[in-house]
């Protein structure tokens, strides 16, 4: 049976009870509103180790001013329900002054550079608060292994580079995206799209097949195929589309060749969406 659990110093407990038993111990971070991407998550888990935890933690830090903290879903009776049916042995739900007995002025990790590109540029400080509870979750949970969806790039990247630049004993472990049957990405934001704009949300990813069709001729070719994928739906408006290495995030020179990585966030109504796919550019 699954257990759901609510303070930092009981899942310590737990934790050091599996560890005592030799098991390896697998993190799932979410924010609860759970679909099939996170399930992926779930699955690759529980192949890798005996205890597998699930955070459930709609983190205050990563929202700004104008986002949609209040509007964000929660049903943790639901989440759970799902959890359990996978096989997850607990589900870490903490409040949110658990998380910040000190409020918002708690001491938070920066994400740098990167941190304030793309995603950063348009929601600032949201990379901080992001990277700041990956941190205390990695901290509390210690475990052997983290999952993290291919989907949000950016977010990957910057946890990675956190668990290098801080050493954190831990494995970051990526798992493919996965869609509908039109392509568009598993989002939990995808439940604010009314039926016009999930029509209209299959632009994102035929932006990215655009994109990855004109790689032969290069940066300026993928940007104007995918800027013209996009112009052909009123509902959906581009915030940015940027070709950047895989290994550093940045965007590609001119002259780049060999693998890239196409980075795409909408605005489909009033929903974001974002998604990425990578490309071969010659």
């Amino acid at each position: 049976m699954i257990s759901t659990i609510e303070r930092i110093d009981a899942l310590r407990e737990r934790v050091a009870e599996a560890r005592r038993a030799g098991s390896r111990v697998a993190l799932v971070p979410t924010m609860g509103a759970l679909h099939d991407g996170h399930l992926a998550l779930v699955d690759a888990a529980r192949a890798s180790a005996d205890l597998v935890i699930v955070s459930v933690f709609v983190n205050p830090l990563q929202f700004g001013p104008t986002e949609d903290l209040d509007r964000y879903p929660r049903d943790l009776a639901a989440d759970t329900a799902l959890l359990e049916a996978e096989g997850v042995d607990v589900v870490f739900a903490p409040s949110v002054a658990e998380m910040y007995p000190d409020g918002p002025t708690s001491t938070r990790v920066v994400a740098g550079h990167v941190g304030t590109l793309y995603e950063g540029r348009s929601r600032p400080g949201h990379f901080d608060g992001m990277l700041t509870v990956v941190a205390k979750l990695l901290h509390i949970v210690q475990p052997d292994v983290a999952f993290f969806g291919q989907k949000d790039a950016q977010q990957l990247f910057l946890v990675r580079r956190m668990v290098r630049d801080l050493d954190v004993p831990v494995a970051i472990e990526a798992v493919e995206t996965v869609r509908e049957d039109d392509g568009l990405a598993l989002s939990s934001r995808n439940r604010y799209l009314d039926a016009r704009e999930r029509r209209a949300a299959r632009t994102v990813p035929h932006v990215l097949e655009a994109a990855a069709s004109a790689a032969d001729g290069g940066i300026d070719a993928v940007i104007a195929a995918a800027q013209s994928a996009a112009m052909g739906e009123a509902l959906v408006k581009l915030d940015y589309l940027v070709v950047v290495n895989p290994a550093t995030l940045l965007p590609v020179d001119d002259d780049h060749r060999g693998p890239a990585l196409v980075l795409v966030a909408a605005i489909v109504g009033s929903t974001r969406l974002l998604d990425n796919g990578p490309i071969l550019l010659a």
